[in-house]
């Protein structure tokens, strides 16, 4: 009886854990942004919004955020060197300021999905702006080999240090795993010893990773099905590093059935852009509530 009442309370613990942290999404407007090819995420820095995405070559165009809208500051960045494509199909960017900035490359090599190949660049983020191409701007190509599909780098921050987190997109033994950011740069592979810090096990159809700081939240930019449906889950991250597995605060599903691929929140942790690789209506506003 004493067992059973134990575990009882126990489930009622967890359970509470899982639902005191009640985030609230909300889907306020939708625009279609065009010239992006298929949008494939989306980065605030320095009070910039970020697109990426595979058109024609990979690329990254920069915008202002003015209210409920994007202005297109008329900078633009392809990922090519000598004309030549280099990042087709870029799945994450990872800025920090005073650390490496990386841009992640998720190369599909069969049509049933079951072969990949996953590169991380470290480029010259400034140079790049200046630039507008990655001629004289990327300082080294890492073969993501430690990875199990697919590849998505993006900076987080555990006890008081910067990491370089990314994630698998697929439906069995998925991984969250952080790099040493500097270990990363001097690498060939991920593999190499002293690049991998840590993992933890996560959940399937992963998009992006979002890192929300002042929280400690980890958010995994997912869908609820391969290629369809919009979810996000929040982690709490210090104990999904500690467990060696994903400790789940919240899950929310919202009802667009498209591909998400990725978020981003803006200025505040009350507002945000998330994007699809819709052709239309593939920028959408949030509002956030914790």
């Amino acid at each position: 009886m004493f067992a059973k009442s134990t575990a009882v309370l126990l489930l009622s613990l967890s359970t509470l854990a899982l639902t005191t942290f009640v985030p609230a999404v909300q889907l306020q407007r939708s625009v279609t942004i065009d010239s992006l090819g298929a949008c494939q995420g989306v980065a605030y820095l320095n009070k910039r919004v970020y697109l990426y995405g595979d058109r024609e070559v990979g690329m990254i165009r920069e915008y202002r955020p003015q209210g409920d809208s994007l202005a297109y500051t008329r900078r633009e960045v392809k990922l090519t060197i000598d004309g030549q494509d280099v990042i087709n199909h870029p799945t994450g960017l990872a800025y920090h300021p005073g650390q490496p900035t990386f841009i992640g490359n998720s190369i599909r090599l069969n049509p049933e999905g079951t072969l990949w190949k996953a590169v991380i660049y470290a480029v010259d983020w400034e140079g790049l702006l200046k630039m507008g191409t990655l001629d004289g701007n990327l300082r080294q190509t890492i073969d993501d080999d430690a990875c199990i599909q697919g590849t998505r780098p993006e900076y987080v921050q555990y006890r008081g240090k910067p990491y370089v987190a990314t994630a698998d997109y697929g439906n069995r033994a998925n991984e969250v795993r952080l790099y040493d950011p500097e270990a990363l740069r001097q690498a060939k592979r991920t593999s190499e010893k002293g690049v991998l810090f840590k993992k933890f096990s996560c959940g399937a159809w992963v998009q992006n990773l979002h890192w929300i700081p002042e929280k400690n939240i980890l958010v995994l930019i997912q869908n609820q099905i391969e290629g369809r449906r919009w979810r996000f889950t929040y982690l709490d991250f210090p104990k999904s590093v500690e467990t060696g597995q994903a400790v789940v605060l919240q899950i929310v599903d919202l009802a667009p059935t498209d591909e998400l691929e990725g978020f981003a929140l803006v200025g505040t942790s009350e507002r945000g852009i998330a994007v699809s690789s819709a052709r239309r209506n593939n920028v959408h506003f949030t509002k956030h509530s914790w």
